[in-house]
């Protein structure tokens, strides 16, 4: 099991069970593998932990009840996600929205499907904020975004850029996804797929937003990026696909955009 099958599959046995009492071990037996590989994998990909991760989602999801059924009692939801008290509740809750339950119920107007981890990213001397997400939040907007298109890339040709240099590829990869963010729009989202390949996920259901997007980020190809003096052309394989109503699981959906690009990769080379 590679890396992202691990936390694809981590992902989904931690969502099936928010509502028990999940330990870290639950998890890595549920992937079959070791509680240090998991949190390992979560804290290089995620910056936290399992625990916080956990902790994360479900007072996501206790937020987005709190605003949503109003009938119910703060107890009520606490309940819901395992805690038998209201203090228990809200001091987790507090941790993570900076206000009291009750506080979030009268102006939930601020809501976000997660709390977001704001990450600059550095290139050749110039700062820029990702148009991307945590992973966390994937669940909550390949369902709101059912219906719209992906474009998928992937870098050509990385394993000569990585002979010249582990550095080199780092920086093709960054290339690569810096191309994709330049060009995204203000409601779509970046985030990896695997280890050289990323997906822009649009807020648009007409194809021709994302094919559009597709050959602004292919305009690029060639471009070269400079390492030690050495100027190396970077292109990219695109695709723009959208999930079939099939594709339930976050693993599934992960499988069918890698299986876009790699359509285009073969009919490519």
């Amino acid at each position: 099991m590679n890396k992202m099958e691990l936390l694809t599959t981590a992902l989904e046995y931690i969502e099936s069970n928010l509502s028990a009492d999940i330990k870290t071990e639950d998890v890595a037996r549920a992937c079959y593998c070791s509680k240090a590989a998991l949190e390992k994998l979560f804290r290089n990909l995620n910056h936290m932990s399992v625990h916080d991760y956990v902790i994360r989602r479900r007072m996501t999801l206790a937020a987005r009840m709190l605003a949503e059924k109003t009938e119910m009692s703060v107890l009520d939801v606490a309940l819901t996600y395992g805690y038998s008290t209201n203090e228990s509740f809200s001091r987790t809750f507090k941790k993570v929205w900076d206000c009291n339950p009750s506080e979030f119920r009268e102006n939930p107007s601020h809501f976000t499907l997660f709390p977001r981890l704001h990450t600059p990213l550095q290139r050749a001397g110039e700062n820029f904020t990702r148009k991307n997400v945590d992973i966390s939040e994937l669940y909550e907007l390949f369902q709101t975004r059912r219906n719209c298109y992906f474009v998928c890339c992937d870098v050509e040709r990385l394993l000569p850029i990585n002979a010249i240099a582990h550095k080199a590829g780092d920086m093709a990869i960054l290339e690569a996804l810096h191309r994709m963010e330049q060009e995204a729009g203000e409601e779509d989202v970046v985030f990896r797929i695997g280890g050289d390949e990323f997906t822009l996920l649009t807020n648009k259901e007409e194809s021709g937003y994302a094919e559009s997007i597709a050959e602004r980020i292919r305009a690029y190809n060639g471009r070269p990026i400079v390492y030690n003096g050495m100027e190396i052309p970077v292109a990219l394989h695109i695709a723009v696909t959208k999930l079939s109503p099939e594709d339930t699981k976050q693993k599934e959906m992960f499988d069918r955009l890698l299986h876009a690009l790699w359509e285009v990769k073969e009919a490519e080379e």
